[in-house]
């Protein structure tokens, strides 16, 4: 079965779960790109909960996501706001534009939905390839702690036409060597008391350490990484955080010959 699929009741509970700035995430990195003149590129950009406060920013913001059901939900809200951005289907494996950004903005976590360590590896060179020198990568990050986390998600939501939605997630695959978690999750419609539709997504996901993560930004050619934990840049990162923001930058002089020298 695919994983991470986000099928149309996942998208849908997906903005009725998370509206614009319900997440510290959006006011942290509206902060961090105030003013920034060159382009951003968002990956796994989803149905537009970041990208649409982006806009509204006055910023220059590109997405790309796997889903087509969320694709279609952000091209929707972009087009109610007024804007119509360059969106994509794309996947992280193999995205490409015949442009350079000056940034590219991971938020949330979604980095952690390549759940093999080889293939984010290989991401991870790829975003450095689609940067511009002197680019920046901002990337939110769950850490290993979140693997410890393996109790049922029950939860429910009632959509704006009055469907009750349902969304019931058992762990299956906990799995410490690979830092790999596999959630697989029942989504359902009802309507009059009657279940008129149900999904099933599986979600996989790959954690990682503090330290590691950093190491993994150095060896796909970053430099000058720094650590926020929670979305507050005034103290240092504690143990008990429930995320870290990693900012790095492609040096202008590229330590590989020839790397960088062309976008992906």
């Amino acid at each position: 079965m695919t994983t991470n699929r986000y099928g149309s009741i996942a998208a849908e509970i997906y903005d009725i779960d998370k509206p614009y700035f319900a997440l510290a995430d959006t006011a942290f990195h509206l902060e961090r790109f105030q003013g920034f003149d060159r382009p951003i590129l968002e990956p796994a950009c989803g149905s537009g909960r970041t990208m649409i406060p982006f806009l509204q920013a006055g910023l220059d913001i590109t997405g790309f996501d796997p889903s087509g059901e969320m694709l279609d939900r952000c091209r929707d809200r972009c087009a109610e706001a007024g804007f119509s951005p360059d969106l994509s289907r794309q996947g992280y494996a193999d995205f490409a534009y015949d442009r350079r950004f000056g940034a590219i903005l991971v938020p949330v976590g979604s980095f952690t939905l390549i759940d093999d360590f080889a293939a984010a590896m290989a991401v991870l060179r790829r975003f450095h390839a689609a940067l511009e020198p002197g680019g920046v990568l901002v990337l939110d990050m769950q850490g290993l702690a979140y693997l410890a986390s393996g109790t049922q998600d029950r939860r429910r939501w009632t959509a704006p036409g009055g469907d009750l939605l349902t969304c019931e997630g058992v762990r299956n695959v906990t799995d410490w060597f690979r830092q790999r978690a596999e959630t697989i999750y029942r989504y359902e419609r009802w309507r009059d008391h009657q279940l008129v539709e149900s999904q099933i997504d599986v979600m996989a996901q790959r954690y990682w350490g503090l330290d590691e993560f950093r190491m993994a930004l150095e060896t796909a050619g970053f430099e000058g990484v720094s650590v926020v934990g929670n979305y507050d840049r005034s103290r240092g990162v504690r143990s008990s955080d429930r995320g870290w923001t990693f900012e790095a930058v492609k040096p202008f002089l590229s330590r590989a010959a020839g790397e960088g020298d062309r976008a992906p």
